[in-house]
């Protein structure tokens, strides 16, 4: 297992930052290879990004030294995105075959965690994000038919994409996590446009099914000084709560937001107008 730790920043800060400062700040550059585990721990909300993609043996999920902690799941929840082939995660001997773009929540109390792939040819990837809990909430499959599911945006503006709410309040009790999927369509680049902020909580975007060759660039920092990170295929990037999010790309492609912090309200944001941003 590879742990390491993200801390958090001030906009007054990060002004001085130049590129590679900024990549080595926000950016999570690989997070999946072949039976590892991959966890980065950010001191915004003590939020945990992870991959873990098993192929020839399952993969158990232990605390890493940043916790403190005896187990994994002993002060935290957890939510899964699989974003491969077709997979299995035990939960304390409970088993749950996870699809391609199928989410599970475990809560809170969980002790052992185990991964596995189907099919060695066709790893699963599981895309992870977890926050401190202060309740236990019940383990739950979420498929894509139990998303909260809208569509938002037009061709006209390069804009229309899909969102589907899998760990949210309207789907799922949890404790602060939330975690979707948002889907452009052919012809659309633009994600989280127009841009906002949430001073209450933090976010972390996942971007895959990013074509060979394709970028996305992501635009963060406040509304008023803007910068951007490019990115590729299957690459996190840390957004803080006083930050813009928003991408637009080569070509359209996939991404998974995960959010922590003071509320689960949703629409909880402050937009940012178009002309204002600089």
């Amino acid at each position: 297992m590879k742990a390491e730790t993200r801390y958090a920043s001030s906009p007054a800060a990060v002004q001085r930052w130049n590129t590679e400062e900024t990549r080595n700040e926000l950016l999570i550059d690989k997070l999946f290879e072949q039976d590892g585990v991959k966890l980065v721990y950010s001191h915004y909300d003590r939020f945990i990004t992870g991959g873990i993609m098993p192929v020839t043996k399952a993969l158990r999920l232990e605390a890493p030294d940043q916790l403190k902690a005896v187990y994994f799941l002993e002060r935290r929840e957890l939510g899964i995105i699989n974003v491969g082939g077709t997979g299995t995660v035990t939960v304390d001997g409970e088993v749950f075959e996870i699809g391609f773009k199928e989410a599970l929540y475990i809560g809170r109390g969980k002790q052992e965690l185990l991964f596995s792939s189907n099919d060695v040819t066709a790893p699963a990837k599981f895309y992870l994000n977890s926050t401190p809990a202060h309740q236990v909430y019940p383990t739950r499959l979420v498929t894509r038919k139990d998303a909260e599911v809208v569509t938002l945006g037009t061709l006209e503006t390069a804009n229309h994409r899909t969102i589907n709410k899998l760990i949210v309040a309207s789907v799922l009790t949890t404790c602060q996590l939330q975690m979707g999927m948002t889907e452009l369509k052919t012809g659309s680049v633009w994600n989280t446009m127009p841009a906002h902020t949430h001073d209450r909580r933090m976010e972390v975007y996942f971007y895959f099914e990013v074509p060979k060759g394709q970028s996305v660039c992501h635009f963060w920092g406040q509304p008023q000084e803007t910068r951007h990170i490019w990115m590729q295929n299957e690459q996190a990037v840390i957004s803080p709560p006083w930050s813009i999010h928003s991408g637009a790309g080569t070509s359209n492609y996939t991404f998974i937001w995960g959010m922590a912090g003071e509320n689960l309200d949703y629409s909880d944001m402050d937009v940012c107008a178009i002309p204002e941003l600089r």
